[in-house]
């Protein structure tokens, strides 16, 4: 197991519905966690992740996503892009702080 595995919740050790992830150069996963509303980043090795995107709730002020599916990376940018299926719309979002996108 990469990430998750211990039931379905919103601890930084579950996922909800996890549907797709990207890995960077240093084999960090992002994973779009459906359910909770928040892109998780898991480092190489944890045994929990941490939120970078999202995970206040769902809905559409900039600090937040209402149901991700999808992010990838943009390494020129060092920011992730996000699908935001119930806002419909794609967000940047920086790696780096978190705070919104």
């Amino acid at each position: 197991t990469i990430a998750g595995g211990n039931g379905a919740g919103s601890g930084m050790n579950q996922l909800s519905n996890p549907l797709s992830l990207c890995i960077d150069g240093n084999q960090t996963v992002y994973i779009a966690d459906y359910s909770n509303r928040r892109i998780m980043e898991w480092k190489y090795g944890a045994t929990a992740g941490r939120v970078v995107a999202g995970g206040k709730g769902g809905g559409n002020r900039t600090d937040q996503l209402n149901y991700p599916v999808h992010a990838i990376i943009d390494r020129d940018r060092n920011n992730l892009i996000i699908s935001d299926y119930m806002n419909k719309r794609i967000v940047r979002w920086p790696r780096e702080n978190g705070t919104g996108g």
